[in-house]
């Protein structure tokens, strides 16, 4: 009884974040067929605030000079930046080569100032140390690897400007400038895509909720200020700050133009180093906010809270489940060789052929889903749907994605040791760069 209950409510979780994952495949897809063939027009503003642009750099040598470079020639007034680049912490020579850069001729003129920092509180204490410097009326951040296309800033301001009550934070898409380096490149290209172009898409497209990334968008500084700045040494305090935000009753805009060029993990150990510390920091946001599904938070938070909650915890623990079953009855099988009588542990009936054929057709809805999703993520992108995407797709389903589960467990794990133990669990261990 207790075995057939598990299955009932694996199967029937699975099909509820099947179908959650349909309506936003079905928002984004909406999105994108009315603004397919839209025109980016670069045309004059009624105004241009000025925006700083914090750029957090821990040991960023091998790619800081690009990214600065990039950020420097965006097209936006040049007296309407203010760049402040913060060598945080740095064993190698960021701090030196941040100040070869604004020494350069073509640069003397800019607001630029490069802080060589020594303080703690990770990449959410520089972005506070620098809010008690900033003069623009928006505070922006690029992430030493995250390279801005030329309008990437302009796209942002258009947006915040639209409404400028509302809009206290714009963000923009992310998209891999590495993805042709190996297989794990690929499959995180991919996941990217689908994620910027599906998710994020869906979800404000029909729901109006926003997710900061953690690199290429934009925030009004007095409202940032009013909320308390970001929460020191928290893990992604781009999802803290989100949850602060929607909490207030404004919005976090989508500028589906605005594009910023990111370098990926290229070795599994950097990845995995990487999706951990992303997965217990957002455990730990979902926990500190799960009491808003419960009390007077405005709708957008509940509904937030509820879908980071089903993503991370009930229906990553129905997929875990489900492979438990499927493999504690691939196993039985093979011993009903050498013992016949011996009965299957998870069945609705005599034999398996129904837990079977369920599983089967789930399995088969979770691949079509997963394939249809890339489809069309990458079908909005240009040069990007092709047939090698596909079988790629395919791969990285059996492969890449499962390193999902291992990573979660993993990350769960760690949160809960961390508690019990009362334990800082918060460690950033620093993404590995490589040279495009």
């Amino acid at each position: 009884m207790i075995n057939q209950l598990l299955m009932i409510i694996t199967l029937v979780s699975i099909w509820l974040s099947l179908a959650m994952a349909l309506i936003i495949l079905s928002s984004a897809t909406h999105f994108w067929l009315k603004n397919s063939n839209a025109h980016a027009n670069i045309k004059q503003l009624a105004r241009y605030p000025l925006i700083t642009l914090v750029v957090p750099a821990h040991n960023e040598a091998v790619v800081i000079e690009q990214t600065a470079k990039a950020i420097l020639n965006m097209n936006y007034p040049a007296d309407k930046v203010e760049l402040l680049l913060y060598a945080d912490n740095c064993e190698d020579q960021t701090y030196q080569i941040m100040q070869k850069l604004v020494a350069r001729s073509n640069y003397r003129q800019r607001k630029i100032k490069v802080i060589n920092r020594h303080g703690t509180g990770g990449k959410a204490g520089v972005l506070n140390d620098a809010l008690k410097i900033a003069h623009g009326e928006y505070i922006g951040v690029y992430d030493a690897d995250a390279m801005p296309e030329k309008n990437a800033l302009y796209f942002l301001v258009a947006k915040a400007l639209e409404k400028t009550e509302q809009h206290v934070a714009v963000f923009g898409r992310n998209k891999t400038r590495n993805a042709d380096q190996n297989f794990l490149t690929r499959c995180i290209n991919q996941e990217i895509v689908v994620t910027q172009r599906i998710q994020h898409v869906g979800m404000w497209h029909l729901f109006k909720i926003g997710r900061i990334p953690g690199t290429n968008f934009i925030i009004n500084t007095d409202f940032v200020k009013e909320i308390g700045g970001w929460r020191n040494g928290a893990l992604t305090e781009d999802t803290d700050i989100s949850f602060k935000i929607m909490q207030s009753g404004n919005l976090i805009a989508l500028a589906y133009n605005s594009e910023a060029f990111q370098q990926e993990p290229e070795t599994l150990k950097s990845y995995y180093l990487q999706r951990k510390r992303w997965a217990k920091g957002n455990y730990e946001v979902v926990i500190a906010n799960f009491k808003h599904l419960f009390d007077r938070s405005n709708w957008r938070v509940k509904l937030e809270t509820f879908y980071y909650s089903c993503t991370f915890f009930w229906f990553n623990a129905a997929i875990i489940l489900s492979d438990i079953i499927f493999i504690a009855n691939v196993i039985f099988l093979f011993l009903q060789l050498i013992w016949p009588n011996l009965t299957l542990p998870f069945m609705f009936a005599a034999s398996n052929i129904y837990i079977a054929q369920l599983l089967f057709f789930n399995w088969m809805l979770m691949i079509l889903l997963f394939l249809l999703q890339i489809s069309l993520a990458m079908a909005t992108q240009f040069g990007q749907a092709t047939t090698k995407q596909i079988w790629l797709a395919l791969a990285s389903y059996f492969t890449y994605s499962q390193l999902f589960i291992v990573v979660s467990l993993s990350a769960v794990t760690s949160v809960t040791l961390d508690r019990i133990f009362h334990r800082e669990g918060n460690n950033w261990v620093k993404t590995k760069r490589f040279n495009d």
